[in-house]
C-alpha cells in the first residue's frame, strides 16, 4: 500500500516572514524538506502533497522547484489570486516553471476573508472554473461558518474538484458538533468534494486532546464522504503544536481502526492518488 501525506507545509524564515505565526511559537523557525523526510521515512510515509501557507505569489514557483528536485514531494498545491482576469493564463504559465508538472492544486485562505461568502464572488467563481479547465483541484481552507458557501460554489461548478481541508476545522475543543456536522454532510452530498482527515489535532485542546476528543469528528467525515473521497494528512509542521509527525499517523489510523483494508487503502493513500493525479 503506498501511503501518501496529503497536506504538509515547508518555510524558510530567511525567505520571507511567515506573518500567522506569534512571535512565541515554536512554529517561528525554518521547516525544510529534510526535516519532514526523516519522520516521514520513519512513519512509513512514501509520498507527500505541499500545500500553499501564505498569499504571495513567489511561494508557488518555489514549492514547483522543491518538487522537482526532491522525488519524496508527489503534488504541489499552490497559490494564485483568484480574482486576476488572466488566471488561466497564470496558471499555464506555473505549468511551464521547472516542477511544474507536479502542480495539482490551488489554495486561497478563505479562512481570513471576511466576506463568509468570498467564494460565490463573481470574480472569484471566474477563477475557479480557470482552475477546473486546466485540470486542477482547489482546497478548501475555511471557517465552519463558511461551509454553506462553500457547499453553493461545489454546487454551481460541478466540474472542479472541491478538497476541504481538516475536515472543515471542526471546534473540537469546544466539543460542539452543529452546525458544522450538517454543513460538512451537505457538502459530501456534491459528488465532485472530498475531504483531508487532516489537522484535528490543533483544533482540539491542544494540552489534553485524546483519540476520544477527535473521534465524533472523524467519525462524521468519513460516514459523509466515504474512504473514497477521505485523505490522511498529517499538517506537519502546524501539527507538531499537538503531536509529532509519527504520532499524527498513529492516531489517524487509530481513528480508521474500523475500516476494511481496501478502505484503509483509499484513506492513507488511493484517495489522494485519484483526487491530485499523483
Amino acid at each position: 500500500m503506498t501511503v501518501v501525506d496529503a497536506h504538509h507545509h515547508v518555510w524558510d524564515l530567511a525567505v520571507r516572514d511567515q506573518d500567522w505565526i506569534a512571535p512565541d511559537s515554536p512554529l517561528r523557525r525554518t521547516f525544510t524538506i529534510e526535516d519532514l523526510a526523516a519522520g516521514a521515512r520513519a512513519a512509513g510515509v512514501d509520498r507527500t502533497v505541499l500545500v500553499q501557507t501564505i498569499t504571495v505569489p513567489e511561494e508557488t514557483p518555489e514549492f514547483l522547484a522543491l518538487a522537482a528536485e526532491h522525488e519524496l514531494v508527489a503534488g504541489v498545491v499552490g497559490w494564485t489570486d483568484l480574482t486576476r482576469p488572466d488566471t488561466a493564463d497564470e496558471l499555464a504559465r506555473l505549468r511551464e516553471l521547472p516542477g511544474g508538472s507536479c502542480l495539482k492544486g490551488i489554495r486561497h485562505q478563505v479562512q481570513g476573508e471576511a466576506d463568509p461568502g468570498w467564494l460565490l464572488r463573481p470574480d472569484v467563481r471566474r477563477g475557479l472554473a480557470a482552475v477546473a479547465d486546466a485540470g486542477l483541484v482547489y482546497d478548501l481552507v475555511v471557517l465552519p461558518h463558511q461551509l454553506p458557501a462553500c457547499v453553493e460554489a461545489a454546487a454551481s461548478l460541478p466540474h472542479l474538484t472541491f478538497v476541504l481541508d481538516h475536515a472543515g476545522k471542526p471546534p473540537i475543543a469546544s466539543g460542539a458538533r452543529e452546525p458544522w456536522a450538517t454543513d460538512v454532510r451537505a457538502l459530501a452530498a456534491l459528488p465532485n468534494t472530498v475531504c483531508k482527515l487532516s489537522g484535528l489535532v490543533t483544533e482540539a485542546d491542544l494540552a489534553s486532546w485524546t483519540v476520544d476528543d477527535l473521534r465524533p469528528y472523524a467519525d462524521t467525515v468519513l460516514e459523509a464522504f466515504g474512504p473514497d473521497r477521505l485523505m490522511y494528512g498529517s499538517d506537519w509542521p502546524v501539527c507538531t503544536l499537538g503531536a509529532g509527525y509519527g504520532e499524527m499517523l498513529s492516531v489517524t489510523k487509530e481513528l480508521t481502526a474500523g475500516l476494511g483494508p481496501s478502505e484503509r487503502a483509499d484513506v492513507f493513500g488511493g484517495t489522494a492518488l485519484r483526487t491530485y493525479g499523483l
